[in-house]
């Protein structure tokens, strides 16, 4: 509040998070799964011996979290603890950098491909022949919609979904899905193109089953690596672009107005 002293504000915010681990130590004493319900609010303030307000300040912040799920009238229910704070923090700190260029984008790829480079070479030796065919079914979409010049953002993620499930690490498909959403949420706000060579693309990921189906990990890691660096150049020519477009509408008078638009969230 404005005017409160600062050693009040610090304290308040000390007991809110107090509370917060208090109610996610409640949840996993009590193994309570995502969907079941907490306890009410008045069994809450009795169990943590705070107030009704700080309580309910607690379950608000929890709520941003996806930790609780308040459901008005219902009740709070366990939340799905699922990556979407990430996914919107990692956005708007992508979109904050005030230069404008590729170079928070790339460090969201640069985490990407690490994971995938190195999580490729279990893949290879893990794979069933079943998983193999259903990564063949979704190449094979990703392959007419190229033929026909379509982008395929979401084919592209069902691949990379599908491509770890035998792994059996449930984190896995969600951090790689959360880089994903962020690196499309960010270049949707930044009004840069879908997929400009959509039949390239395709031939990226069929070279990475054909890798997986004959068993080869090397040739695996060297598919997901050219596929990376594929992206990667995509990504270098379109900052380029944009360069030489500022430049452009700077001898025309007209970088300001150029400048003056933010990206926006999607």
């Amino acid at each position: 509040m404005p005017g409160q002293p600062r050693n009040s504000r610090t304290s308040e915010g000390s007991r809110n998070s107090r509370i917060q681990r208090q109610v996610m130590q409640l949840i996993i004493d009590r193994r309570l799964q995502a969907g079941a319900l907490l306890p009410t609010e008045a069994e809450l303030v009795e169990d943590l011996g705070v107030s009704r307000n700080s309580v309910r300040e607690a379950l608000k912040a929890l709520q941003a979290l996806d930790i609780v799920e308040i459901r008005h009238g219902y009740g709070t229910y366990v939340g799905q603890a699922s990556l979407t704070p990430l996914i919107d923090g990692l956005t708007f700190r992508t979109l904050a950098r005030h230069d404008h260029d590729t170079g928070a984008l790339a460090e969201i790829l640069q985490v990407r491909e690490v994971l995938e480079e190195g999580l490729i070479r279990r893949v290879a030796a893990t794979v069933s022949e079943g998983e193999l065919d259903r990564l063949d079914a979704v190449v094979s979409r990703m392959e007419a919609a190229g033929r026909s010049g379509r982008p395929f953002p979401e084919l592209d993620r069902e691949f990379h979904e599908l491509l770890y499930a035998s792994l059996g690490n449930d984190l896995v498909p969600q951090l790689l899905a959360a880089f994903w959403t962020v690196f499309r949420r960010v270049n949707g706000a930044r009004g840069r193109p879908d997929d400009p060579s959509p039949e390239v693309t395709a031939r990226w990921h069929r070279d990475i089953v054909t890798a997986l189906r004959a068993r080869d990990v090397e040739g695996a890691q060297r598919a997901m690596a050219v596929h990376f660096r594929g992206i990667e150049a995509r990504a270098g020519r379109d900052r380029q672009g944009r360069g030489e477009g500022i430049r452009g509408a700077a001898e025309a008078g007209q970088e300001s107005r150029s400048a003056a638009t933010p990206p926006r969230l999607a």
